[in-house]
């Protein structure tokens, strides 16, 4: 019979079995089945129990990682500051931040000719920085500087012209400098008042340049001394010059007519008329420009002959004063009824001297001639074509008669309207 195996045999021959098993247990195991349970306990511990140590970890590894992350949300959060920072004095301080850096942009400008249409007003006296900032509000150019550094680079030196600018808008530098300086885009209004023109003609001349109505020139010609006409004169009559006026948009009827009765005064210092003698060499100038022919010289004689009768106390007896005195401007033709009327103060039949204002508008060469009169014995005229103005001057009654003869002779063959 074999001999018999022990269990203790067993566990002795595994080498460090035993004692593991009597570290756990204190002594060894009696049978299989304690053995078993030993062997168990050995590698899962009981819910009861504590848990046993963790088998050690590489040091360097956890606390690298947290570093590692801190380091990391760090760094965003610095990035994130910094990039709002720098979008801040981005947005608020770019073209500082751009002349630092050197990554300065050229002036912006539009380009093209521009569309729409926007006005401007250069007044007298603008220099180019006022051109600009004109143009700039306007919203016709892009950049101040832009079109300012190109004002200032032309050879020779750009000079305005006053007035109303029609342009487009977003326009270039270029092309609104250019549009500058074309007079077609300078807006004005034009208004011709030929020599002889009555006042209330020479309103209605006005009104259609203007667009302003009449009413408007009436009202502000109530007083003639606030534009520095005689106390003695009993209107503007006269003192509205003849010539070609240019009026901006949006100017009113006041200035339109002081702008009128500067030029009148501006003829008469230029002729040598003093202020106290205006009224007196308007009065007789506007007389010979009505009635004196389309001939140069007789503009000259017509004085000659109003200037005789004055000197010899005669009455002027001016057929075109009195028609003007009945309000019929457009005539010279009178009646006898008429040229008695000493009511009228234009009647130079019934009253001595000269009226008591001009009659119309009178230009250069009228109140030339009323200064300088022809040298002539004549105390008569009469116009014996009235459309080519041909005039007979004469020095007695008689042969004046003779003239008047020739001028019905004319009216009766032509029945021309001017004889009406």
């Amino acid at each position: 019979m074999a001999e018999e195996t022990r269990w203790d045999d067993i566990f002795s021959s595994q080498p460090g079995a035993q004692p593991a098993l009597q570290a756990e247990t204190g002594q060894a195991p009696q049978s299989r089945r304690e053995a078993r349970e030993a062997q168990s306990r050995q590698a899962k511990p009981s819910s009861g129990g504590s848990k046993p140590p963790r088998p050690p970890r590489d040091p360097r590894q956890p606390g690298k990682r947290r570093r590692w992350v801190a380091w990391v949300v760090a760094i965003v959060v610095v990035l994130g500051l910094a990039a709002g920072a720098a979008g801040y004095v981005w947005l608020n301080y770019e073209d500082q931040v751009r002349k630092v850096l050197g990554w300065e942009l050229p002036p912006p400008d539009y380009v093209g000719e521009g569309s729409g249409e926007a006005t401007i007003v250069i007044v007298s006296g603008d220099t180019g920085v006022e051109v600009t900032n004109a143009l700039l509000d306007a919203g016709v150019i892009k950049n101040f500087e832009t079109f300012y550094t190109l004002l200032l680079a032309q050879d020779p030196a750009v000079s305005f012209f006053p007035g109303y600018y029609v342009l487009a808008e977003k326009m270039s530098s270029q092309a609104a400098l250019d549009a500058l300086q074309d007079p077609a885009n300078r807006v004005e209004h034009t208004a011709l008042i030929p020599e002889g023109k009555s006042i209330d003609q020479v309103f209605d001349i006005l009104s259609t340049a203007t667009d302003l109505p009449v009413e408007d020139f009436v009202k502000a010609a109530k007083d003639p001394t606030s534009y520095g006409v005689s106390a003695e004169a009993p209107s503007l009559e006269g003192y509205l010059f003849p010539a070609t006026y240019r009026f901006d948009p949006g100017v009113d009827a006041r200035a339109v007519i002081q702008t009128l009765v500067d030029r009148t005064f501006q003829s008469l210092d230029a002729a040598g008329v003093a202020p106290a003698d205006r009224h007196r060499v308007l009065t007789l100038a506007a007389l010979i420009q009505r009635e004196a022919g389309r001939d140069t010289e007789d503009f000259y004689k017509v004085s000659r002959v109003f200037t005789n009768r004055l000197e010899n106390d005669w009455h002027l007896e001016s057929d075109a004063t009195v028609s003007y005195g009945t309000g019929r401007t457009h005539t010279v033709w009178t009646t006898p009824a008429e040229r008695a009327d000493t009511s009228n103060p234009y009647n130079t039949y019934a009253n001595p001297g000269l009226p008591i204002g001009p009659i119309g508008a009178a230009g250069d060469l009228a109140i030339d001639a009323a200064l300088h009169p022809a040298d002539g014995p004549w105390f008569y005229f009469v116009p014996v074509n009235l459309d080519t103005g041909e005039t007979v001057f004469s020095t007695t009654f008689a042969e004046h008669n003779a003239a008047v003869k020739q001028l019905q002779q004319w009216c009766r063959e032509t029945q021309s309207p001017n004889c009406d």
